[in-house]
């Protein structure tokens, strides 16, 4: 019997195999052909793609309390990173991050990783380019917060319902159809707010850095702008993640709400298999040291986390460009 603890994102034990196998097949296909896209960018957005798949690293371990609910949420920076890169690089992005997170922090599972890419990465993709590109078109302060806000809004109200449709197809348990989207939509409205207000912070600041970046030309590079980037990922990963809220997040409130327990059972040869594999590769459990928890433990987990992101994107980059 495996115990299923839902950190951030979907779990294993909220899915059933076949539904996990199905979300993977369509979310590694379309990143697949995001990865042979990228060859058209300008290479000077690659150290971009990196920062920013950091700095999403960094916020995302960020859970900001919802007061009155009990509940806690984090952005996801789905359209924050399509609406700085793109949405091919973005996708990119937020699946290094995502992997990065079930591999060494085992948030998330390995079965739901295709689920998780598909609602944090593959719907804020489709959101930015039908509704957010056509708004930034005029690319003055009231535009853009307002592309940033409902852009985050729509995308997280539907990867919250996305994660039900994958429960509820799942037949893992009983959760309520109603009740449960009910508590999901309700709390991730709130949730997706606050990301529209965090996006447009850090969207407006790019702006003012170099306008360029926002209509993903990259007319220029901007040294002074991404050194400022590495700073604020240093200080997110390794001083602000400390402050982060330890009430349960969106979607373990609901579940809560639902059942009366935060936590799922799930058992299976193949979840076994992947649960198995995961503690094995897992080198910072639940972002801090495995014998102890400290302070040290969640910084040091938010720094290694954005080093890895780094490195990985800009490999990825590099390798994918170096040619062209």
């Amino acid at each position: 019997m495996i115990h299923i603890d839902a950190l951030m994102h979907m779990a294993d034990g909220l899915i059933s195999v076949p539904v996990g196998i199905v979300f993977a097949l369509i979310s590694f296909m379309t990143l697949s052909y995001a990865i042979s896209q990228i060859k058209k960018e300008p290479k000077s957005k690659i150290p971009m793609m990196a920062v920013m798949g950091a700095f999403v690293f960094c916020a995302q371990m960020i859970n900001f309390t919802i007061p009155g609910t009990g509940s806690s949420g984090h952005i996801g920076g789905g359209i924050l990173l399509c609406m700085i890169l793109g949405e091919f690089p973005a996708l990119i992005s937020i699946a290094s991050v995502l992997i990065i997170q079930a591999l060494f922090f085992g948030d998330g599972g390995l079965l739901a990783l295709g689920c998780n890419l598909f609602n944090m990465g593959m719907i804020p993709m489709l959101i930015y380019h039908f509704v957010v590109r056509p708004m930034i078109k005029i690319q003055d302060k009231k535009h853009l917060i307002l592309a940033s806000v409902t852009g985050s809004v729509i995308a997280v109200e539907l990867g919250a319902f996305f994660v039900v449709i994958e429960t509820l197809a799942s037949r893992i348990t009983e959760l309520p159809f109603t009740t449960f989207i009910y508590m999901m939509l309700s709390i991730h409205f709130i949730i997706g707010i606050v990301e529209g207000i965090v996006t447009a912070a850090i969207v407006l600041y790019v702006n003012q850095a170099n306008s360029s970046y926002i209509h993903h030309q990259y007319q220029s590079s901007s040294k002074k702008l991404f050194i400022s980037l590495i700073a604020i990922v240093l200080l997110t990963g390794g001083g602000l993640s400390l402050f982060a809220s330890s009430l349960p997040d969106g979607l373990e409130w609901s579940i809560q709400g639902v059942t009366g327990d935060t936590e799922l059972e799930s058992s299976g040869t193949v979840k076994d298999i992947l649960t198995a594999i995961q503690h094995k590769t897992t080198l910072l459990p639940e972002y801090n040291f495995s014998k102890h928890q400290s302070n040290l433990g969640v910084s040091t987990s938010g720094i290694t986390g954005a080093a890895l992101t780094l490195i990985i994107l800009g490999t990825i980059g590099y390798v994918v460009t170096k040619h062209e």
